[in-house]
């Protein structure tokens, strides 16, 4: 049965679809913000296999079509962005100050972690694109020597984290602007962030979807300088 599923060309796709549809069916049921659709996934997809017998090589390569479309899943994040072209305009400035400011931030975090608690550059430079999507993670991790696999997995950790929190965090610090809102969930959680910041509405879902291209650019030209501080 394992070996079944593991050559299925479907099994890959049709398992993760499963699981995201659970867990949006479970957000919609507890209105949770810890219910978070694609954690749900994640742990159904972990259960699936190893209750199936199914190593996680044939899982990956049945479910690559997925992985394809998030590229042009990112660049449609384009829209609400065009139609929020004047009040850019209107803010540009602050726009621009919040996103440097952002993608500064997540380098120096974790530079400042990997002093205190003593990792190896290796283990550093793979948090260190922890922020930015991972297609473009995976390439800063790799072209740095670090784990690119790891890197994968942290960046889904923060853009899961940042769904999950950023509201609460906004609202905590009194940050109520929706252009404000929407640059900082974009430059701290990507594209995960970005689901939770279009949900909060069209502003802050489209000044999201730039900060996620632009810290990605910002964090490409940083990471080696912040790379060769420790």
């Amino acid at each position: 049965m394992s070996d079944f599923l593991a050559q299925s060309a479907f099994f890959g796709v049709g398992v993760s679809i499963l699981g995201y549809m659970l867990g949006l069916y479970i957000k919609k049921k507890t209105g949770s913000a810890l219910a978070n659709p694609l954690l749900i996934a994640i742990l159904f997809v972990m259960a699936a296999i190893t209750l199936l017998g199914v190593e996680y090589e044939p899982y990956r390569a049945g479910a690559q079509p997925l992985s394809y479309l998030l590229t042009p899943a990112t660049v449609c994040l384009a829209v609400p962005l065009y139609k929020q072209r004047k009040r850019l305009v209107q803010n540009w400035a602050a726009v621009a100050a919040g996103i440097v400011t952002g993608a500064f931030v997540n380098l120096f975090c974790v530079f400042i972690s990997a002093a205190l608690f003593g990792f190896t550059h290796r283990q550093y430079v793979t948090l260190l694109p922890k922020s930015v999507t991972s297609a473009i993670g995976f390439g800063i991790s790799e072209e740095l020597g670090g784990f690119p696999s790891l890197t994968v997995a942290a960046i889904i950790i923060t853009g899961i984290l940042g769904n999950i929190a950023a509201e609460h965090i906004l609202n905590l610090v009194r940050v109520r602007d929706p252009v404000a809102r929407g640059v900082a969930i974009g430059a701290g959680a990507h594209a995960i962030g970005t689901a939770r910041a279009l949900e909060l509405g069209e502003t802050e879902g489209a000044m999201s979807g730039l900060a996620i291209a632009l810290t990605g650019i910002l964090t490409v030209a940083l990471a080696p300088l912040f790379a060769s501080l420790l």
